[in-house]
């Protein structure tokens, strides 16, 4: 398989290297509007992207690759407004995308944990809720994709577990979030009652797990067409 990577941060930089110890080729990185020109090329070879940018820049990236039909995997966050959007036209040109706010298996465990002690709280109103985020300082947004994944997650099912946090027009759980150097993420949900604490825990020791979900990811989108989440991929 030929992977382009667009976006060289940090986890553009943990998957170039995890492609150089697979059976895949790294065919082009693309990290700047001028490199979309540059590497034509490049980019004819490619069988599928793996796109990890910013807010700023992944929309215009995930048209780019429709127009080229190149499959991609997108796990860049901060663009939900125009999800409904992209895919609308992801279907509409019979491109192939996969999005989610973590491709690690582990956090795709805590998002399934996280489910059914939301569905076990439910009926238990005495208990609140909130959902703390610990990230790198170099992070863009804020609360973190998978923190506002954890806490869309808990409305749904627990919809009497509700707070106004961020504007007047979001209903989650509390959210803190912190930044500190050199801290991948963890991610800690909490229920809290007068008498007693239950909490819930995942902590990255590094990106890997990340990197080789977003490889898995591009395995699996590769052969599809559609506009999926990292939900249908894994089915814990």
């Amino acid at each position: 398989m030929n992977i382009a990577i667009i976006g060289y941060g940090k986890m553009g930089k943990e998957i170039e290297k995890l492609i150089e110890k697979s059976k895949h080729t790294l065919v082009s990185i693309i990290d700047s509007e001028e490199e979309w020109e540059e590497c034509q090329d490049e980019l004819e070879k490619a069988d599928v992207a793996i796109e990890f940018s910013t807010p700023l820049s992944v929309v215009s990236n995930i048209k780019k690759c429709f127009n080229r039909n190149l499959p991609i995997v997108v796990g860049t966050t901060g663009w939900n407004d125009a999800r409904e959007e992209l895919q609308n036209l992801c279907l509409e040109k019979n491109q192939s995308l996969i999005w989610g706010a973590n491709y690690s298996v582990g956090v795709n465990m805590f998002f399934a944990v996280n489910k059914k002690l939301a569905e076990m709280m439910a009926n238990y109103p005495e208990f609140e809720v909130d959902i703390e985020e610990i990230h790198h300082t170099a992070k863009l947004d804020s609360p973190s994709g998978t923190a506002l994944f954890l806490a869309h997650d808990i409305v749904e099912i627990a919809s009497s577990k509700q707070h106004k946090i961020e504007s007047p027009t979001m209903s989650t759980p509390v959210i803190s979030s912190r930044r500190i150097s050199n801290t991948p993420g963890t991610h800690i949900v909490s229920y809290q009652s007068n008498n007693e604490i239950i909490e819930i825990k995942h902590v990255a020791l590094n990106r890997k797990n990340f990197a080789k979900g977003a490889l898995n990811a591009a395995e699996w989108i590769i052969t599809k067409k559609g506009f999926y989440s990292v939900k249908d991929m894994y089915s814990f």
